[in-house]
């Protein structure tokens, strides 16, 4: 794909003004093969190394964990009977404890409404994983279970946790058995080697140490060892391609090798949060629009912007990453970036990008041609 195609010109300037290292966009129609597919700037680009991006250079996914891991792995336990999605958590995790978190179902995890924060620091001031999860699941709610939405990492480490322990094995294995292994996504998983070091981008120095490279971006994951339910899987733009794509279809085959019935699929794209007020701390309240694990159109998160359809479903990552699909129309789009390598600030936010990127892809849809 040129660059003379007007969405791969805007990354191509994105990362000439310096706004981000580099990307890798992928996006297509109706199967996994991308009709679009653009690399763009470097996988590493700081005074240690400059590595140039590659269309298989492994990203860290950040919380596309949350809907690429943690989520299908719920949704395939629920399909095979051995969780209920309105079962109480505390059934499955007895460590879940506190004042009201009684009423907190395996639903409310998922849509973000079961009353939990939506971070602490854990590992600010503990370091054993052991302790990290302990301190997770003894959380104390803010508000009562599904009186509001609260996008909330510690609600999906919950989640994580509640798999783990009803697989009886650990998430990541999990995570293999049940999404990567069946889909075929070679290149995702948590903890790469370090043998792939040099196929990772990197994201961000932490004080004087060199930028992570293939050691995970989010603190609270990493105090975890690595495998959280709401941070820590690395992948391709090709798997997550492939991952969107199975979504996206529901009559192909990547949709068959994901296992859930239509029932549950509908369900996991239903708006779960209707009229819900959306309670972030610090900022103003504002809509939540929330399937299972997915943002829907309209939702506070929402990366997919004007002229994506508004049956379209989508998810991001802090570290610049994002997912998007529509179940009717069969599009998907995969933007991964490495944002905060060049840092936190507002001048390297690819929200606005994101959203400029769908709408292209989306105009491109719209004209029944996706160039």
């Amino acid at each position: 794909m040129g660059s003379s195609v007007p969405v791969t010109a805007l990354i191509d300037d994105a990362v000439a003004s310096g706004r981000i290292p580099g990307a890798v966009l992928a996006a297509g129609l109706g199967d996994a093969e991308p009709a679009v597919l653009h690399v763009a700037g470097d996988a590493q680009h700081d005074e240690d190394a400059r590595r140039p991006m590659s269309a298989d250079t492994i990203f860290d996914l950040a919380s596309l964990t949350k809907v690429v891991g943690t989520l299908p792995c719920v949704l395939r336990l629920i399909a095979a009977g051995e969780v209920g999605l309105d079962d109480r958590v505390d059934r499955y995790l007895p460590a879940f404890t506190g004042a009201g978190k009684d009423l907190v179902l395996v639903r409310h995890l998922l849509t973000h409404t079961s009353g939990l924060p939506a971070h602490r620091p854990y590992y600010a001031f503990l370091s054993d994983p052991e302790q990290v999860r302990a301190a997770a699941l003894a959380e104390p709610l803010l508000t009562a279970p599904g009186g509001s939405a609260c996008y909330s990492d510690i609600g999906f480490i919950t989640a994580g946790e509640l798999c783990a322990a009803v697989a009886g094995c650990g998430l990541a294995e999990l995570v293999t058995e049940m999404v990567t292994g069946p889909l075929g996504l070679s290149d995702t998983g948590y903890r790469p080697s370090p043998a792939l070091a040099g196929r990772i981008a990197s994201t961000e120095p932490v004080g004087d140490a060199p930028a992570k490279t293939g050691i995970v971006h989010d603190e609270n994951a990493e105090a975890l060892g690595g495998v959280a339910g709401h941070a820590g899987l690395f992948g391709t733009a090709a798997d997550l391609g492939r991952y969107a794509a199975a979504w996206a279809a529901a009559d192909s085959g990547a949709a068959e090798a994901l296992g859930l019935p239509a029932w549950l699929r509908t369900e996991a794209l239903r708006c779960q949060t209707e009229g819900l007020s959306c309670l972030m701390p610090g900022e103003p309240t504002s809509p939540g629009r929330r399937g299972l694990g997915w943002g829907l159109r309209g939702d506070r998160f929402d990366n997919m912007g004007a002229g994506w359809p508004e049956t379209g479903a989508g998810h991001t990552g802090f570290t610049g990453t994002s997912l998007s699909f529509d179940p009717v129309s069969g599009l998907w789009a995969v933007l991964l970036t490495n944002a905060v390598h060049f840092g936190r600030a507002p001048e390297h936010s690819v929200v606005g990008l994101r959203k400029q990127v769908h709408a292209m892809i989306g105009a491109m849809l719209a004209n029944s041609v996706v160039q």
